[in-house]
């Protein structure tokens, strides 16, 4: 490895320590606002196990989101991401 480049990770790495020890700030702060999964389910008008089968996952997920135990990741929240902004267009392309 060139040994500039080995320099600037070494770097990185201190001021990333430095930064989760609360010694120096961010340069940059991103906050994502979680989903209200049981808001997004009750305006769809599904049950929760209409709504896990639809989603793909068991009840027993969708009721840990719902709860917020748990937070969808991946594929799940970008779904549902869709179902909340536009659940009719959602339900007809999930439904056929």
């Amino acid at each position: 490895m060139d040994s500039t480049l080995f320099n600037e990770l070494v770097t990185s790495l201190k001021e990333a320590g430095q930064i989760a020890r609360g010694e120096i700030p961010a340069s940059r702060r991103f906050k994502v606002d979680a989903l209200d999964v049981k808001h997004v389910r009750e305006r769809t008008g599904l049950s929760q196990s209409e709504f896990a089968g639809l989603m793909r996952v068991s009840v027993k997920t969708l009721q840990n989101w719902e709860q917020r135990r748990r937070a969808p990741t991946g594929p799940a929240s970008a779904l549902l991401t869709i179902v909340a902004r536009n659940p009719v267009a959602a339900m007809n392309a999930l439904h056929g």
